[in-house]
């Protein structure tokens, strides 16, 4: 078989798991880069079984059709948007899913947060370029922290909160006051969650649902002293209206981690837009998680191989 691992931009794959006893008795490669294309078609066309992380490079059914010797793919987490699992399976392609942990990305909501309340980025900045103190910070303690979404992650991230002493409120488009209840959390209707937020925090599956369910009327609708920060998924949040908002000062600032183009390009009016701060995609990107991860895809693969596929998506 000859198998490919796609996107390991911080070469993670053959850190985290150990692939000699697959690579012994297969064609093993591993890419670095992400392409799209022509360019993908050609690298991809031979090869049999793919492992690939999730929402990097896209998988639709042009790009199936174009890979005539594909038969399974494994993919990092069990929810790939990026992946057209009915037209695979529609192929005969196997699509298969690891277990994603989750943790790192709450921690790194909470982590936005506490940045952004406290002016770090600048703070920073300032340091580094020889002088002192710039901005004053703010306490979370006491702050209503709002959380778009009261799933799995929003769960943790509503822990988080508590820990901080912050009043935690929710809102969905399914969420009920019941399971607020159950964890301890206020429910609340749209317009008063976007009105009385001092932070948000979205935690929500992507969904043609749920496209765009920040745009500028919402973000109008937030106090001129609260921030949004995004570790979910970049369409929930109307891009161009995010710039507005900041460009104009009707939120006092945001934080990124997902974007509408992976990698973002240098001229992307992002990054040159006032009180942004962007990570680069790093949600679930810890040592823990890339483990989980590929430990799982090689035993994944292997099962595949061994005509007893486990895990299965599609």
């Amino acid at each position: 078989m000859k198998i490919a691992l796609l996107d390991d931009w911080m070469s993670d794959a053959l850190k985290s798991s150990d692939w000699s006893q697959l690579s012994a008795n297969h064609q093993l490669d591993v890419f670095h880069d992400t392409l799209t294309g022509s360019a993908l078609i050609e690298r991809l066309y031979e090869y049999d079984i793919l492992g690939i992380m999730r929402e990097r490079t896209k998988f639709d059914a042009a790009v199936i059709d174009a890979l005539p010797n594909l038969k399974a793919i494994v993919t990092t987490g069990k929810h790939n948007n990026a992946i057209d699992i009915g037209y695979a399976a529609q192929k005969q392609i196997v699509v298969m899913g690891t277990d994603s942990p989750g943790f790192a990305t709450a921690e790194l909501a909470m982590t936005l947060i506490g940045a952004l309340a406290r002016q770090l980025v600048p703070s920073v900045n300032s340091m580094q370029q020889g002088g002192w103190q710039v901005a004053t910070g703010s306490d979370l303690r006491g702050k209503t922290l709002g959380i778009l979404g009261l799933g799995r992650l929003g769960k943790q991230l509503a822990h988080f909160g508590k820990a901080y002493g912050m009043d935690i409120q929710a809102y969905s488009q399914n969420l009920t006051a019941e399971i607020c209840q159950e964890q301890d959390v206020r429910y609340c209707d749209k317009q008063t969650f976007f009105e009385t937020s001092d932070f948000i925090s979205i935690h929500l599956k992507m969904s043609d649902r749920v496209r765009h369910l920040v745009g500028a009327d919402e973000l109008q609708s937030m106090k001129n002293t609260a921030y949004l920060v995004n570790t979910s998924r970049s369409g929930i949040i109307d891009t161009d209206a995010l710039v507005a908002a900041l460009h104009s000062g009707s939120i006092k600032g945001a934080a990124i981690d997902v974007y509408d183009k992976e990698p973002v390009p240098a001229d992307d009016p992002l990054r040159t837009t006032p009180n942004l701060v962007m990570t680069p995609h790093i949600g679930y990107v810890t040592a823990q998680t890339m483990v989980v991860f590929y430990d799982q895809m090689r035993e994944i693969i292997e099962s595949y191989i061994a005509g007893k596929p486990i895990s299965v998506i599609s």
